[in-house]
């Protein structure tokens, strides 16, 4: 098997893994899990990374030994994604990719998956982000971040860098979450701000194309008036000789 078809063939069964891996993650931190329920969540969470390791390794040695060390170093995410549990729930971000927006210009299609893609990517960073400092933060002294509640209000709070400080996080993992949250958050306003200014400089593009449209169409017209003007004047005077 080649590596694009290993692609194709692995896109769907990643998907569902990170889904599987965002549901028991959530299920263990949300419910504060013990005994056999942690035991089952913490299994499914292995085997998911086993499934996202096992893709690693297929890409390595299916892209070729050419490409390999390019591949290695233009692919940080997926190493991340294997290495840092946390971030695996991101690859279920492949879905809106494979989702068609039927637009009428190729721009508007493409801002149309942008919106669909930082949408999605702002509920999930903010999910995930809270989960993860909860995780961290319950039952550390001096933390008061101790509920699912506790955690998302800190996590939109922090994604949207407002800052009110009324929950902070006190532990090393806790204030790198905080990091994280922070600059996926700046990241996120910027594809925003882009892509509003992207919509703004086509509309400004297609009125002065309009404009210019109905000019050049307004001197077309007066030079047929000319043109038309100048035969009955060719006429006119063929009659007086």
């Amino acid at each position: 098997m080649d590596y694009d078809r290993w692609q194709r063939v692995t896109e769907w069964p990643l998907i569902i893994a990170s889904a599987v891996f965002l549901i028991a993650y959530a299920w263990q931190v949300i419910a504060d899990l013990t005994g056999p329920a942690n035991a089952l969540a913490e299994t499914l969470m292995w085997i998911t990374w086993g499934l996202f390791l096992a893709d690693y390794v297929s890409n390595l040695i299916l892209i070729g030994r050419e490409k390999r060390w390019r591949w290695f170093y233009t692919h940080w995410f997926d190493l991340c994604v294997v290495v840092l549990p946390m971030l695996r729930p991101l690859r279920i971000l492949r879905l809106v990719t494979l989702l068609s927006v039927l637009q009428r210009t190729a721009g508007t299609a493409i801002r149309g998956k942008i919106s669909i893609y930082v949408a999605s990517a702002s509920a999930l960073l903010i999910f995930v982000a809270a989960l993860a400092v909860l995780d961290a933060e319950r039952g550390q002294p001096g933390s008061n971040i101790e509920t699912f509640g506790n955690a998302l209000w800190w996590a939109f709070v922090t994604v949207t860098t407002v800052g009110y400080g009324d929950y902070t996080p006190v532990t090393e993992l806790g204030r790198f979450i905080a990091v994280g949250l922070m600059i996926g958050g700046i990241a996120l306003l910027g594809v925003v701000t882009a892509t509003l200014a992207s919509w703004i400089v086509e509309r400004v593009a297609e009125r002065d194309a309009e404009q210019e449209a109905a000019t050049v169409g307004h001197i077309r017209s007066l030079e047929t008036q000319l043109a038309d003007m100048r035969g009955m004047l060719s006429e006119a005077l063929g009659r007086e000789r």
